[in-house]
């Protein structure tokens, strides 16, 4: 019979291009002690605002060569003639207050660097040098703030950055690593594979649906998947429909 076959355990949140999958896996929730990483992500995080993460993904290389590479002396140094050119540039959201803000952000995260000897030991502070234990059983459960993010937007806030509002900060501290942060299991963590071997990825249109990603036209026939050593609960296994993008409704597993 058709198996399904347990991958890496991942949020249902990344699955939507395997540049999101690559970022789940080798950087998000991975804690960032360096300086250089930790002004990487307040730009990314901050041009984000407004946009989706993986809008910000996609122009990440073009960040990189618009921002100097993230070298924030680089970047404090900045001239308005440099911000106009950056304002015709493709590569990244062409948005004024947003550019301004990313080049008067690096001369505030230089002060904090001359004041705590480092942006990392400052930030880290807030939660005593440590990741916090945040696990989370679903993504309803997660908050778009917390008390330590209100907090750190609001020092952030008074040193003069701009467009690190809490939940933007929120999202920092889950990026680099402030949390021993969940992994919230979904279905889409399998994929189908059919009697001959051939691998069908599955993936997440909610936390409970799958749908088979690229079934090939020349497939005949219905698709029936089951869990490798069983169903949870007794559940029988289940039909999908033969065609790629038919969601079907599975338990959480």
């Amino acid at each position: 019979m058709s198996k399904i076959i347990k991958e890496i355990e991942r949020c249902g949140w990344c699955l939507k291009t395997p540049l999101y999958i690559r970022y789940h896996d080798k950087e998000w929730g991975v804690p960032v002690k360096n300086d250089r990483k930790q002004f990487e992500f307040l730009v990314l995080e901050s041009a984000q605002a407004g946009l989706s993460w993986l809008t910000i993904l996609n122009k990440r290389e073009g960040y990189k060569k618009a921002f100097a590479d993230f070298d924030v002396e680089k970047v404090a140094r900045f001239s308005k003639k440099k911000i106009e050119t950056l304002l015709t540039f493709e590569g990244i959201v062409r948005n004024r207050l947003k550019v301004e803000s990313t080049v008067s952000n690096a001369r505030h995260f230089i002060e904090i660097q001359e004041e705590y000897g480092s942006f990392a030991k400052y930030i880290w502070g807030f939660v005593d040098g440590k990741p916090m234990n945040n696990k989370r059983k679903s993504l309803k459960d997660i908050p778009p703030t917390s008390d330590i993010s209100d907090k750190l937007s609001k020092d952030m806030k008074q040193r003069g950055f701009k467009f690190l509002g809490s939940t933007v900060i929120y999202a920092h501290m889950q990026a680099t690593g402030f949390s021993k942060w969940y992994r919230v299991p979904s279905p889409s963590n399998f994929f189908f594979r059919s009697p001959n071997g051939t691998g069908y990825p599955l993936q997440a249109t909610s936390s409970s649906n799958l749908r088979l990603e690229s079934v090939p036209t020349s497939h005949r026939g219905p698709v029936y998947l089951r869990c490798e050593g069983g169903c949870p609960h007794g559940q029988k296994p289940q039909m999908l429909h033969k065609r790629p993008h038919i969601p079907v409704h599975l338990p959480h597993y």
